[in-house]
C-alpha cells in the first residue's frame, strides 16, 4: 500500500509544547503537541435556524413513523417508554452532544478530524463515509417508492381501493364498504397487491439468484430524487440550509392534520389504548432493552458523521449542548406521537374489519407504509388529499436523511482533500451523487426489495454501531475526558458536568457495547414477505458489512507501518493528536496559538 496523497492539512506543523501556550490550568495535555496554523474559508450557516432544522431533518426520518410506534407496541406499550426514556438519557443524548461538540470545535469533517483526537482511529473516518454510501444505495429507492405512490395518489379513486387492477389475483380481498367478507391466510388487500405486484413487482422474482429486470417507472422517480438532492447539496449549506425550511417543517404540518384526522375515525382509540396499554412483565425481557438502546441511537443517528459535518459549519461559540437537547427531545418527542398517527388509524381499521388491533398491526418496516397505513386512507372521506399529503411527507422525511448523510461524506472528503476539490465542490457532489445512482440501480429491479433488506440489516447496522462504541471510546479513552470537556469549555465558557462526563467514558460506550452483544447471540433468521433468506446471501451481507468496518484496523496497521521509529515512538505519535486551538477573536478556523 502506497502512502496517499498528504492534504496541505496533514502537512507538519510546528511542534510546540501548549502547556507553554496556554494559560495556567488549561487542563491541556503536558506533552508536546503540534498546533496547526491555518486559514478558513469555510462556508458557515446563515442563520441558526437552518442548523436546527438540518440537524432536526437528519434525526428525524422514515424510521420514527414505522419502526418506533411497531417497536413500541411490541415491546410494552406504554411500558417500553422506560426503557427508551433511560437509554436516551444516558446514551443517546450523551452521544448526540459529543458528535456536535466534536464537529464545532475541529470545524471539520469524519476523516480529517481523527488527525485532532487520536491519528490511528482515522479509519473511523473512511468506515462512516462507506456506510453512508451504502445507505444512499437503499434509502433514496424508498423514497422513489413513495414518490410513485405520490404519482398514483392523483386520481379520483385511488387504485389501491379496490380489485378490478390489472395486476390484482383471485386471492384479492377488499373488506371496505362490504359485509359477510371472509378473511382467510391466503386473502390479500387491494393496498398490499398494488405494492408488490404493481410498485415493486415483486412476484416476477424468485429471490436474490434472480432479481430480474431494472422497473423503468422506479428509475425514473429515483432519477429525479436524485436531481433534487443534487441541487440541494451542490452549493453548500448555504443552498441546503434552505431548502430545510421545508422539508424539515413540513413533515410536522402533515403529522398534525393526519393525527387530528386519525382522531376523528371510528375505533381510533381502541388503536391508542393497544400503543400505550402498558404490559409491565416486558420489563423483565432483555430483548426489550436491546429494542430501546437500538431505537434511540439510529434515531438520533450519532456515529454516521452527520452531526460532524453539519456541526461544523457553526460560529465557534455556538451553544451546542442547547442544540443536543432541543433537538433530541423533538426527536424523541416527534417519535411519540407518530405513534398515534398510525395507532388510530389502525383501530379503525380493526373497527372496519371487525377484528383485534393486534391482527392488523403485524405489518412493520416499509410494509407500514406503503400497505397498512395506504390501505386505511384509501377508506376515508377525501383519500386522494389525504394520500397527497401523506407521501409528500414521507418523501420529505426521507430527503432530509439524505442531505445529511451526503453532506457527511462531502464535508470528510473535501476537508480531507482540500487541495483538489476546494473549488471543485459542485463537480465532487455531481460525481458523488452519480455514484449513488448506480450504486441503487439493483434496488431497482423486480426482485430490489429483497437487495433493500440486505443493505439495510448488514451494509448499516452492526457497522455503525461498532463504529459508534471505536468513536465513543477514541474520544472518551484515547483522546481524554478532561481534554474533551476543556474543548466544550473554551467554546461555551463552562466544563461538562460529572454526568455526561461519566455518561462518555463508562456509560455511552457500555450502552453501545451492550447493543453489539445482544445483537451477536441472538440473530433471527432473515426474511421479507414469504421470502427466507438463503445462507449465501447471508455470507454475502457480513462481507458487505465486513467492508466497511475492515479499514479501521486496516489504517492502525498502515499507520504504524508508515510512522518512523521504533514502536513505542510510533505508538506515542499515532496517539498524540495534533492540537489545534481556534482563535476565539476571529470566529474563524484559524489555528494559531493562544499566547
Amino acid at each position: 500500500m502506497s502512502e496517499p496523497t498528504m492534504s496541505h492539512q496533514d502537512q507538519p506543523a510546528p511542534t510546540e509544547s501548549l502547556a507553554a501556550q496556554a494559560p495556567p490550568n488549561s487542563g491541556y495535555n503536558t506533552n508536546p503537541a503540534p498546533v496547526i496554523t491555518q486559514t478558513d474559508s469555510r462556508d458557515k450557516w446563515s442563520k441558526k435556524i437552518d442548523f436546527l432544522l438540518s440537524v432536526i431533518g437528519f434525526a428525524v426520518d422514515l424510521g420514527n413513523v414505522w419502526r418506533f410506534p411497531y417497536i413500541c407496541y411490541q415491546n410494552g406499550g406504554g411500558a417500553f417508554l422506560i426503557p427508551y426514556i433511560l437509554m436516551a438519557i444516558f446514551g443517546g443524548v450523551p452521544l448526540f452532544y459529543m458528535e456536535l461538540a466534536l464537529g464545532q470545535f475541529h470545524r471539520t469533517g469524519a476523516i480529517s478530524i481523527w488527525k485532532h483526537i487520536c491519528p490511528i482511529f482515522k479509519g473511523i473516518g473512511f468506515a462512516i463515509c462507506i456506510i453512508a454510501l451504502y445507505v444512499s444505495f437503499y434509502y433514496n429507492t424508498i423514497i422513489a417508492w413513495a414518490l410513485y405512490y405520490f404519482y398514483s395518489s392523483f386520481a379520483s379513486t385511488l387504485p389501491w381501493t379496490h380489485c378490478d387492477n390489472p395486476w390484482n389475483t383471485p386471492n384479492c380481498t377488499n373488506y371496505f364498504g362490504k359485509s359477510n367478507v371472509t378473511w382467510t391466510n391466503f386473502s390479500r388487500s387491494p393496498a398490499e397487491e398494488f405494492y408488490t405486484r404493481n410498485v415493486l413487482e415483486i412476484h416476477r422474482s424468485s429471490g436474490l439468484r434472480n432479481v430480474g429486470g431494472i422497473r423503468w417507472q422506479l428509475l425514473l422517480c429515483l432519477f429525479l430524487i436524485f436531481t433534487i438532492v443534487y441541487f440541494s447539496l451542490w452549493k453548500g449549506v448555504k443552498t441546503s440550509g434552505k431548502v430545510v425550511w421545508v422539508t424539515a417543517t413540513l413533515p410536522y404540518v402533515v403529522l398534525f392534520i393526519l393525527l387530528i384526522r386519525g382522531a376523528t375515525l371510528p375505533g381510533a382509540w381502541r388503536g391508542v389504548a393497544f400503543y400505550l396499554k402498558p404490559k409491565w412483565e416486558k420489563l423483565l425481557e432483555t430483548s426489550v432493552w436491546v429494542d430501546a438502546a437500538a431505537q434511540i441511537f439510529f434515531s438520533l443517528g450519532p456515529g454516521f458523521g452527520v452531526l460532524l459535518a453539519l456541526a461544523s459549519y457553526n460560529p465557534f461559540t455556538n451553544n451546542c449542548y442547547r442544540d443536543a437537547i432541543v433537538t433530541s427531545l423533538v426527536n424523541c418527542l416527534t417519535s411519540f406521537v407518530s405513534g398515534f398517527v398510525i395507532f388510530t388509524v389502525l383501530g379503525y381499521m380493526a373497527e372496519k374489519r371487525n377484528v383485534d388491533v393486534e391482527d392488523v398491526a403485524k405489518d412493520k418496516g416499509p410494509s407500514l407504509l406503503f400497505i397498512t397505513y395506504p390501505e386505511a386512507i384509501a377508506n376515508m372521506v377525501g383519500s386522494t388529499f389525504f394520500a397527497i399529503i401523506f407521501f409528500v411527507m414521507m418523501i420529505t422525511l426521507g430527503l432530509d436523511s439524505t442531505f445529511g448523510g451526503l453532506e457527511a461524506i462531502i464535508t470528510a472528503v473535501m476537508d480531507e482533500y482540500p487541495e483538489y476539490l476546494a473549488h471543485r465542490r459542485e463537480l465532487f457532489v455531481l460525481g458523488l451523487v452519480s455514484v449513488c445512482f448506480l450504486g441503487s440501480l439493483s434496488t431497482l429491479t423486480y426482485g430490489g426489495a429483497y437487495v433493500v433488506k440486505l443493505l439495510e440489516e448488514f451494509g448499516v447496522s452492526c457497522s455503525i454501531i461498532a463504529v459508534g462504541f471505536l468513536e465513543a471510546i477514541a474520544v472518551s479513552w484515547f483522546y481524554g475526558i478532561q481534554r474533551f470537556t476543556n474543548d466544550i469549555k473554551s467554546m461555551l465558557g463552562y466544563t461538562p458536568g460529572i454526568f455526561w462526563k461519566v455518561c462518555w467514558v463508562a456509560i455511552s460506550p457500555a450502552f453501545l457495547a451492550y447493543i453489539i452483544v445482544s445483537s451477536l447471540l441472538y440473530q433471527a433468521p432473515l426474511t421479507l414477505f414469504d421470502y427466507r433468506y438463503p445462507d449465501w446471501s447471508l455470507t454475502v451481507g457480513y462481507f458487505i458489512g465486513a467492508s466497511s468496518f475492515m479499514w479501521i484496523p486496516i489504517y492502525m496497521v498502515y499507520k504504524l507501518v508508515w510512522t518512523p521509529g521504533s514502536l513505542k515512538q510510533r505508538l506515542a505519535v499515532c496517539l498524540r493528536p495534533e492540537r489545534t486551538v481556534p482563535d476565539l477573536q476571529t470566529d474563524s478556523l484559524s489555528m494559531t496559538p493562544v499566547p
